[in-house]
C-alpha cells in the first residue's frame, strides 16, 4: 500500500512539461527530464525491493486493475498509470489508455500485430478512405494501413475534426526508398469539402517486429485548400 500511495502522490495529468501526461494520469518521479520512462530497477531501488519483486508487485497491481503498466522492450523502460485517478480526485471520466498511441507521443517503436489486411484499420477509418504506395516500401501495405489508422486516431484524440470524417482522405507518398531500413513518407490529410488539409512526416523503421516511430522532425503544417 505504501508502493501504491507513492504513486499516486506523484501521479501528473495534463501538464505540458511531462510526457505521456496527456494521454491518462502517469506516475512521474520529478527528475527534471520530463520524461516518465523507468525502469524496475530504478524502482527497486526506491521502494526498496528486488527487480524480480517490483515486477510481481506491479504485476499484481495491474490485475487488481489499479494500474496500467506500459512497457517496451530494450533499455526505454516503462510507465505507469494510475487507473480510477481521475474519477477519484476529480469526479471525471476516467480514460482509455492505448500503448502505441502513447508509444507516438513519445516517439517510441510501437508494435504492428500480425493481422488481416482487411481489418487493419478501425470503424473510424475505412480502408477506402487511405492510399498507400504499393511495392515501394520495405514495410507491408498492411502495416502501413495500420499506422495510419493509429495516427488518425492519435490526431482526433488531439482534437483535429478531419479525422472524425468518415470522407477524409489520407495520402501516403514516400520520400525516400528502402535505405537501410529507413522510410520517410509524407502522410497527407485531406478535406473533401475545401477546408484545411493537414500534412505530416514520418519515419518507419522497422525491428525484429515490424515498428513505427514519428520522427523528431515530425511537422505539421496547414494546406490551403484541398489537392
Amino acid at each position: 500500500m505504501d508502493i501504491l500511495l507513492d504513486m499516486w502522490i506523484h501521479a501528473i495529468y495534463n501538464d505540458p512539461t511531462v510526457q505521456g501526461s496527456f494521454s491518462a494520469p502517469v506516475v512521474y518521479y520529478r527528475n527534471n527530464t520530463g520524461n516518465p520512462l523507468t525502469s524496475f530497477q530504478l524502482l527497486g531501488e526506491r521502494w526498496g525491493h528486488s527487480k524480480t519483486t517490483i515486477s510481481r508487485i506491479l504485476k499484481k497491481f495491474e490485475k487488481l486493475n489499479f494500474i496500467t503498466l506500459v512497457s517496451f522492450k530494450g533499455k526505454h523502460g516503462s510507465m505507469i498509470y494510475l487507473n480510477y485517478y481521475l474519477s477519484v480526485m476529480f469526479d471525471i471520466s476516467d480514460v482509455m489508455i492505448d500503448k502505441e498511441e502513447i508509444a507516438m507521443n513519445m516517439q517510441l517503436p510501437i508494435h504492428v500485430p500480425e493481422i488481416e489486411e482487411e481489418v487493419c484499420v478501425s470503424e473510424t477509418v475505412i480502408e477506402e478512405q487511405i492510399t498507400v504506395p504499393e511495392n515501394e516500401s520495405c514495410v507491408p501495405v498492411s502495416h502501413m494501413k495500420f499506422i495510419i489508422k493509429k495516427v488518425a486516431e492519435l490526431l482526433q484524440t488531439q482534437g483535429i475534426p478531419c479525422c472524425e470524417c468518415s470522407k477524409t482522405r489520407y495520402i501516403l507518398s514516400p520520400l525516400s526508398a528502402c535505405i537501410d531500413t529507413v522510410n520517410q513518407y509524407t502522410l497527407n490529410i485531406i478535406c473533401p469539402y475545401g477546408k484545411a488539409a493537414y500534412r505530416f512526416e514520418l519515419t518507419v523503421t522497422p525491428e525484429e517486429k515490424p515498428a513505427v516511430s514519428l520522427s523528431d522532425e515530425t511537422d505539421m503544417t496547414a494546406v490551403k485548400g484541398c489537392v
